[in-house]
């Protein structure tokens, strides 16, 4: 007998759900997305006609009113993430959500606890794709010991372009469509968890070096997200992490990583290339990372697998976003205090 199809809703259809989801659903055997509500009943109508998707709702709401979609797939701001999730679980349907997980820490522990009390549904973050080339080569290394006891670690997220003065206002640029996060400062920590761990202390200083940009209408608004930001964390054996990200760094060197620990070195660089060095070297060399061994983008794959039953989740449940969404809420505390904050707030 045939495998019933699993049929996904869209509530949103940016660029990402576009790009990613929409292309990896279709790789999906037995799989059907089955409806769209965009923001406009125009805009999912066009989504509709491009991915032949065959029924659109004006409003989100309807689509989850729809008892033949199993799963939704919400592709839109985070300051919607968690009214339409709570929404969808109580549909009864499996929920993919893009990131970042919230516009807060409790909106995120908000979705968890739904979660929990419907743990026969799957709930699933899209994970950062930033560092799948280098997760497992890292992971590896690390756990086998390269390292040593780590001791520190530099990571710089630099973009290159001067500052960007009278430029557009961007939807990242609005706390109250992009929450806390800043710089997209929560998918570097959420690469970080995954190869050292949850940060326990946080300080940070944060500086808006473009303070107005410019609306559709022409019209210059204010801006108060921050647009460089120095953030030092510890970790639980006492490691401090500095992390360096700014928008504002004209001709920088652009993204590095360096990890020291009492017996070796590793440092990423922009192009994440791995080099390593143990003491006694006298100089770092490339490490090896050939494709076959690298991490991948599989998300809807895994989300549907788990709707199955033949996966868990493990990139990126909801307890993972709770942890980065408390590190990003801490971040901006401390930015705006002056004080050190304590984790998990």
């Amino acid at each position: 007998m045939a495998e019933e199809p699993i049929r996904v809703g869209l509530i949103g259809a940016g660029g990402n759900v576009r790009n990613r989801h929409i292309p990896g659903f279709q790789k999906v055997a037995a799989c059907e997305m089955v409806a769209v509500s965009n923001r406009t009943i125009e805009s999912g109508q066009r989504v509709a006609d491009q991915f032949q998707i065959p029924r659109v709702y004006r409003h989100w709401q309807e689509l989850l009113e729809d008892d033949s979609i199993h799963a939704v797939c919400i592709g839109t701001w985070p300051y919607m993430h968690r009214a339409m999730t709570l929404a969808a679980l109580e549909k009864g349907k499996h929920v993919l959500t893009e990131a970042r997980m919230a516009s807060t820490a409790q909106e995120a522990r908000d979705m968890l606890e739904a979660s929990r009390r419907h743990s026969h549904l799957v709930c699933q973050l899209t994970p950062t794709s930033t560092s799948y080339k280098i997760d497992n080569v890292l992971k590896q290394m690390i756990s086998n010991g390269f390292l040593g006891e780590l001791l520190s670690v530099e990571m710089q997220r630099l973009q290159t372009g001067f500052a960007d003065f009278g430029g557009d206002l961007h939807w990242r640029h609005d706390w109250a469509l992009s929450g806390y996060n800043t710089l997209n400062i929560g998918a570097s920590y959420e690469s970080m968890m995954r190869w050292l761990g949850r940060g326990t202390r946080v300080m940070a200083m944060a500086k808006v070096h473009v303070p107005c940009r410019r609306k559709a209408n022409g019209d210059l608004t204010s801006v108060s997200i921050p647009d460089h930001v120095d953030i030092l964390y510890e970790l639980a054996n006492g490691a401090q992490v500095h992390m360096r990200m700014s928008a504002t760094t004209g001709l920088s060197s652009g993204n590095q990583l360096w990890m020291h620990g009492t017996e070796g070195t590793i440092y990423v660089d922009h192009q994440q290339n791995v080099f390593a060095g143990r003491r006694g070297d006298t100089e770092l060399s490339e490490v090896p990372n050939p494709p076959e061994q690298q991490a991948y983008y599989r998300v809807e794959e895994q989300f549907t697998n788990a709707i199955r039953g033949t996966e868990e989740v493990t990139m990126v449940p909801f307890e993972t976003g709770v942890h980065y969404m408390e590190w990003t809420e801490a971040v901006i505390r401390s930015a705006q205090t002056g004080q050190a904050v304590y984790l998990p707030l």
